[in-house]
């Protein structure tokens, strides 16, 4: 289970990933399986619209079912897809890397984590070290 002890650790742990390899500011998002946010931090020097960015990485997992590298792949292959999906997301479907589902015992999906601020395939890389220290399986798609 997602607990908010488990997303606690998830979010230090992606900030601590990024801090001992030099990331840019990185803001954190983690979603429950609903898709409701149950943590968020952003840190110091982070732009404004980050945690929308972060959230919008992980809202596109959750709604999708796959990781947003993923999503990103499948956006080059089938541009009006994913277009069509974000539409009807309501335009908070964020289609790059970062974006990675939380997976339980049995592959269970139990929420997913947004991470931005930096490259997206380090952003990804950052929320996979939170998810895998919280003990859980990460998919970045």
């Amino acid at each position: 289970m997602l607990t908010l002890d488990k997303a606690r650790i998830i979010v230090a742990e992606a900030l601590k990933a990024g801090a001992a390899k030099g990331f840019k500011p990185l803001t954190v998002a983690v979603l429950d399986a609903g898709g409701a946010l149950v943590a968020l931090e952003r840190s110091d020097g982070s732009s404004r619209m980050r945690p929308d960015i972060a959230i919008g990485k992980a809202n596109g997992a959750i709604g999708l079912g796959m990781g947003s590298r993923a999503i990103h792949k499948r956006a080059e292959e089938q541009a009006y897809f994913v277009q069509a999906m974000n539409a009807l997301a309501g335009g908070v479907l964020v289609p790059v890397p970062g974006g990675v589902l939380v997976r339980g015992q049995g592959g269970a999906i139990l929420g997913a984590v947004g991470v931005t601020g930096d490259t997206s395939d380090n952003d990804e890389a950052a929320a996979i070290a939170g998810i895998e220290a919280a003990g859980f399986a990460a998919d970045g798609g």
